[in-house]
């Protein structure tokens, strides 16, 4: 699904998320061909649509990879030389296109091209483990893994890819993988993340962060980018320091609560009478799509599945790097408060003394956010990641991101009202994060 000017030399390629299809990428579309309707040809991605995003992110990059090098050598056949590309991936869509990016930089795409923007909204770019520690760990971080077949594994980090002995996502942000080169091609890399209200990509994944800035809304003060509608969060400066509260604000923090709990018990009713049925119905479907998923897997592995990927099985590691994989945990990302590193846990990890010095206890009622600055960490404390997510982090740091915190604030849904993935009236604040982004990070 692709449509342009025939003019246009600039590829930008559309990649959705799980369970998702090209439609839910119809507002980003728009959005962009409003906007630069005479310079860019826009390809929706299709390949993966559907049940499709179970098998993987191996074989969603590798299809992926395709279409793109499909939808390049029909353009050229038509006249329509494209120079520039640019890929947005959206959920699960942004690993699956870096994988994607790794495959065409070793093909040697990139260097035909200008790659220009990369950007994802709302991607498990570190996994979507729950950080906590002991037993929680087991409880919690084990049945989400087993309902999506690959993916699963791969988001709960607890494959072993290839020969490597480590999880697909500990590959493709090594920093001497063909991913990690690919992806520094594109002069522009930007990610916006949701700090509220996303279950399926919380702030820390999806912002590359090791602590979460925005836990306790009542207790920080946001700097909100001006004209943006208190949606989009300064990505050099996330935090002023606290307003003093009036002589009630203890109660009125109280009131808050109170109305919010309020608010959404039609939400929590609703949940409860169809957690059952629904839940039931989720997994055994979940079932039936693994058993499929892995059909597919194999069946794309022998070369039976009628197009020929053999080409794009290719070396993934610069040099040939062998790391022991340490112990994962196993289980489902949950509503659960997230765990905390003590000081000594936070050293341990390769954090800095100073870091660990200050980190505060769980039951901190306020932080000190006069030095939070864009990676804002320096006062609060570290989530109870793996190593193997820290050094994810550390890696793709390294490349260098624009980070967005984003505000939904109109919809308990943030996940899909950050793009908005439906044309619902509540999701107009995904709308400012379009604009946001066009007008800073994407260039022509």
């Amino acid at each position: 699904m692709s449509d342009s000017s025939t003019e246009s030399d600039h590829l930008c390629v559309l990649v959705h998320g799980l369970w998702g299809n090209p439609s839910h990428l119809d507002y980003v579309a728009s959005a962009l061909r409003e906007r630069h309707e005479d310079d860019i040809h826009i390809l929706c991605a299709k390949e993966n649509s559907g049940n499709w995003t179970y098998d993987g992110i191996e074989l969603g990059g590798e299809r992926l990879a395709h279409e793109i090098e499909e939808t390049l050598e029909v353009l050229n056949k038509k006249g329509q030389k494209i120079q520039k590309l640019s890929i947005v991936g959206y959920s699960l869509g942004g690993l699956i296109a870096r994988y994607a990016i790794g495959l065409l930089h070793n093909q040697g795409v990139l260097d035909k091209l200008e790659p220009l923007n990369f950007t994802t909204f709302a991607s498990p770019h570190v996994g979507v483990r729950t950080p906590l520690k002991g037993f929680r760990s087991h409880i919690w971080n084990g049945l989400g893994a087993r309902t999506i077949s690959m993916s699963g594994q791969q988001l709960f980090l607890i494959d072993e890819f290839r020969d490597t002995g480590r999880p697909l996502l500990s590959v493709l942000a090594d920093p001497e993988s063909i991913f990690i080169q690919g992806l520094k091609k594109f002069r522009h890399r930007s990610v916006y993340a949701n700090i509220v209200n996303d279950r399926s990509v919380v702030f820390y994944t999806s912002a590359l962060s090791k602590v979460d800035l925005f836990h306790d809304l009542e207790n920080i003060n946001i700097n909100y980018v001006k004209g943006y509608d208190n949606v989009i969060i300064d990505r050099d400066n996330y935090l002023l320091p606290l307003i003093s509260e009036d002589p009630h604000g203890g109660s009125s923090r109280i009131w808050k609560q109170c109305k919010s709990f309020v608010s959404g018990l039609p939400f929590y009713l609703l949940l409860l009478i169809l957690i059952g049925p629904a839940s039931t119905i989720f997994l055994a479907n979940s079932v039936v799509q693994t058993v499929r998923s892995r059909k597919r897997i194999r069946l794309h592995g022998e070369g039976k599945n009628g197009k020929l990927f053999g080409r794009y099985r290719v070396p993934l590691l610069v040099q040939d790097v062998q790391h022991a994989m340490e112990e994962v945990f196993e289980n489902v990302n949950a509503r659960q408060e997230p765990a905390y590193l003590s000081g000594s846990e936070a050293e341990e990890t390769g954090l800095s003394k100073r870091h660990a010095s200050i980190l505060k206890s769980d039951g901190a009622d306020e932080y000190d956010v006069s030095d939070v600055s864009a990676e804002g960490s320096s006062n609060f404390p570290t989530l109870a990641l793996m190593p193997e997510q820290f050094a994810i982090i550390d890696s793709l740091n390294a490349v260098g991101f624009h980070k967005y915190p984003v505000h939904i604030q109109k919809h308990r849904h943030s996940h899909a009202a950050i793009i908005v993935r439906m044309p619902k009236e509540s999701f107009t604040e995904g709308k400012t994060v379009m604009k946001h982004w066009l007008d800073n990070e994407f260039v022509v």
